[in-house]
C-alpha cells in the first residue's frame, strides 16, 4: 500500500486506489474533518488528500505501515500529549491501520487548525482607518 502513483484528480480518485479496509479508514477521516471544517475545500497537495480554510489544515495519506496524517501542531496545543503516541518523522502523526482511528484527536487537531488559520488570516487583514 503506498500512496507514490500518478497524483489523483481528487480525493475520491486517492482513496478508490486503495484495499476495501484502507478505503474505509480514509473515508472516515475524511467524513471526521468534513465534520469538524464544514466550509474547508478539498483538494490533492504533495499527492495526498488535503483541506483548506484560510490556509492548508490538514494533510492525510495511506501508506505501507500506517496513515499518516499532517498537521502542523504548534507546541501550544492542548493534545500535544494525545498526539505524541503517534508522532512520527517531522512532526506528522501516523496511525495503525489495524487499530481504531482516533478520530477526536483529528477532530480536536482539526478544529485547532481553524483557529491558528483564522487568526493568521485576521493578523493579514488591513485594519480599518478610524
Amino acid at each position: 500500500m503506498t500512496n507514490l502513483k500518478p497524483t489523483a484528480k481528487d480525493i475520491d480518485e486517492y482513496i478508490a486506489r486503495f484495499p476495501d479496509h484502507i478505503q474505509a479508514i480514509l473515508q472516515q477521516i475524511r467524513a471526521t474533518i468534513q465534520e469538524a471544517a464544514p466550509e474547508a475545500t478539498e483538494t490533492i497537495s504533495y499527492q495526498m488528500p488535503a483541506f483548506a480554510q484560510n490556509g492548508m489544515l490538514v494533510y492525510f495519506a495511506a501508506w505501507k505501515q500506517h496513515i499518516g496524517f499532517y498537521p502542523p501542531i504548534s507546541d501550544q496545543a492542548d493534545f500535544k500529549a494525545e498526539a505524541m503516541r503517534y508522532e512520527g518523522p517531522k512532526g506528522n502523526l501516523q496511525f495503525p491501520p489495524d487499530q481504531p482511528m482516533p478520530l477526536d484527536l483529528i477532530r480536536k487537531i482539526v478544529q485547532f487548525r481553524l483557529q491558528e488559520n483564522w487568526a493568521r488570516a485576521a493578523a493579514k487583514r488591513p485594519k480599518k482607518q478610524k
